[in-house]
């Protein structure tokens, strides 16, 4: 497993892009820490400490889109906690909070064979192996035994990332994941 696997697509139903620009989600700003300007990050990397690998992030706010620089950050505990280059205060840091922290596609390393990011399954339609479509990947989350496909479509569905002996096939250029799921 890489250090960036677990992200989320900020876009959402975007498949997988060859925009090295597209803004990849990897966590969130969730609160503050101390009264120097840090704050907590709630990352999607695995690590989670990985998301401090990234310099040059996007922070997606109300107000737009702001690139900010790392000016340090370490893991504390199970939590991530972060400095922002010109973020000196906890009142400049409690601005921040609720803002999702991205990157652009393009600092992401490629995954390794059979492993994909979350950005690339969302929005990839599911088929059972019998043919019948299940639904789209509306997103991806961690339970800790596994990862979890979450489809829209008919109805919702919770399909386990077990690779060979539920998810078959991922067919990233077609943007379909095979599966062997008996969801009745």
């Amino acid at each position: 497993m890489n250090d960036g696997r677990r992200v989320g697509n900020l876009a959402g139903d975007n498949g997988v892009t060859d925009d090295l620009t597209q803004p990849v989600r990897l966590g969130r700003i969730v609160g503050l820490f101390g009264v120097q300007g840090w704050v907590k990050v709630y990352s999607y990397t695995d690590p989670r400490e990985a998301v401090l690998n990234y310099d040059g992030w996007l922070l997606d706010r109300k107000e737009g889109c702001q690139r900010v620089e790392l000016a340090e950050g370490k893991r504390h505990g199970k939590s991530v906690i972060a400095r922002l280059a010109g973020i000196d205060d906890r009142e400049a840091a409690a601005r921040l909070v609720g803002s999702d922290i991205c990157v652009e596609r393009g600092a992401l390393p490629e995954p390794e064979d059979g492993s994909y990011y979350w950005a690339d399954l969302e929005g990839m339609t599911v088929v059972h192996k019998d043919g019948s479509e299940l639904g789209k990947v509306a997103y991806v989350m961690a339970t800790g035994a596994n990862d979890v496909l979450v489809t829209e479509g008919p109805q919702e569905r919770l399909i386990p990332f077990i690779a060979e002996k539920v998810v078959l096939d991922v067919d990233v250029t077609k943007g379909v994941i095979t599966v062997d799921w008996d969801w009745d």
